[in-house]
């Protein structure tokens, strides 16, 4: 598998082994103590604190979100976001090679990027969690209407990046769909099948084979839109009817 080259990849390589382990340090309790046993606020170095926690969850967490700096060359507030390239890259391996260590068998890890570092991290990742455990590129749509100030193409969605520890044994925990969605299912025609919805049966990109005439059971005759197709060629299309 290829894999990517920068400066310092060799200290990056083995910085997760060289963190010293850390004791979580108790502050504050907050609102019913004996709830909050089960949650914890971490504050401090993200690397120690990983490096803190594998002893406790090590090959136990479920679900991981990170929302690591997007290194987008600017200034914030609390950090500052404009890393050298290279050190972009060193910095999130080690941090990545922890995190794998500590999911489950059955988890996975829910990472959001934008544009400015997505492809090399879904390279990196590839290496660190296996490029067969790459589950899919969730694309989070975070504006609604183009960027008019924009110097060159209005940046309207971010990338979640989303990987399984094992891909084999790992399953979406999908929410259950609704009684109004399920109200959009039905058989009306008794197919044995069970419900269904109609939906469209033409594509955006044009094509000879999916350019023919329909004949509904009115008689009507129908044909694609323009600069669209049918999505199956007229053969396909009879065996379906």
């Amino acid at each position: 598998m290829p894999l990517l080259d920068w400066v310092n990849r060799h200290q990056a390589e083995e910085t997760a082994d060289n963190v010293p382990y850390h004791l979580l340090k108790f502050e504050e309790a907050y609102g019913n103590k004996q709830k909050a046993k089960e949650n914890l606020i971490i504050q401090g170095d993200n690397l120690q604190a990983l490096k803190a926690l594998l002893p406790l969850y090590g090959g136990q967490v479920k679900c991981i979100f990170i929302d690591p700096p997007y290194n987008t060359e600017q200034a914030f507030e609390h950090y500052d976001d404009k890393l050298e390239h290279a050190q972009w890259l060193t910095t999130i391996y080690p941090r990545l090679q922890l995190l794998k260590n500590l999911l489950k068998e059955d988890g996975s890890i829910w990472i959001s990027v934008d544009d400015s570092e997505a492809h090399y991290l879904k390279v990196i990742c590839d290496e660190v969690f296996g490029r067969e455990n790459f589950v899919a590129n969730v694309i989070w749509q975070k504006k609604y209407s183009p960027q008019n100030d924009a110097k060159w193409l209005s940046d309207n969605h971010d990338h979640i990046l989303v990987y399984a520890k094992d891909k084999k044994t790992w399953r979406p925990n999908l929410l259950p769909r609704s009684a109004a969605m399920d109200s959009r299912y039905k058989n009306p025609d008794n197919d044995p099948r069970d419900v269904w919805k109609s939906s469209d049966l033409s594509v955006k990109t044009f094509s000879k084979l999916g350019n023919y005439p329909i004949i509904t059971p009115s008689g009507r005759v129908v044909t694609p839109p323009s600069s669209r197709a049918w999505s199956v060629n007229k053969e396909e299309f009879e065996r379906l009817v």
